[in-house]
């Protein structure tokens, strides 16, 4: 846990144009709260990357349960606070400790852990994981984690032989509304994407 990264940083949130622009005119976030999570329960951004949030609320409008009709992305200006960074040693272990103790918690009682999917999407063993370290630091009195920021290697390599990945992203997770100090309107000019057809 710690507070060492960059005070502010912009995230990018993928929705539906009717709800984007709710937002912008002062209506609060929704909190994801599905089992499937990938950081846990949350108000989710892709840090630095306005076309990642609009492609992925393009990409959940062809789903079947989606409630996208419009996809639209908007910014928040975004203070991670007390940070449960998995982009360092800390971070990390924590994680790692608290998969332990959930592990240790449903032999006890005799059941399985959740299964995270193979394509990689539904992340419930990860997401539960997550809300046990919420747990263990609320059962300890510790103070409340404010986001959960995650990198995530996504998508098909971009070259022959790539180690880098078309949809690769930093993704946060905010838990504390506190935490966003403002909503604005992406310039369209940071949605073009650069790719020549």
């Amino acid at each position: 846990m710690h507070q060492l990264a960059a005070s502010f940083i912009l995230g990018y949130h993928g929705c539906d144009q009717a709800v984007g622009e709710r937002i912008l005119k002062g209506e609060a976030f929704k909190q994801s709260n599905n089992d499937y999570d990938w950081l846990g329960p949350g108000i989710y951004f892709w840090e630095a990357n306005p076309l990642r949030g609009l492609v992925f609320a393009r990409e959940a409008k062809r789903r079947r349960t989606s409630n996208i009709r419009k996809p639209f992305v908007i910014g928040a200006v975004i203070s991670l606070g007390l940070c449960l960074d998995l982009t360092t040693t800390a971070g990390v272990e924590q994680v790692r400790d608290a998969h332990k103790s959930l592990s240790e918690f449903a032999a006890a009682a005799g059941h399985t852990l959740p299964d995270n999917a193979p394509d990689g999407l539904l992340r419930r063993l990860d997401c539960a994981v997550i809300q046990m370290v919420h747990t263990i630091r609320a059962d300890r009195g510790d103070q409340p984690i404010d986001s959960v920021k995650g990198v995530f290697i996504e998508g098909e390599p971009i070259y022959q032989g790539s180690g880098f990945h078309e949809k690769t992203h930093v993704q946060v997770a905010v838990r504390n509304p506190e935490c966003i100090k403002g909503v604005f309107r992406v310039p369209s000019v940071q949605l073009r994407s650069i790719r020549r057809s």
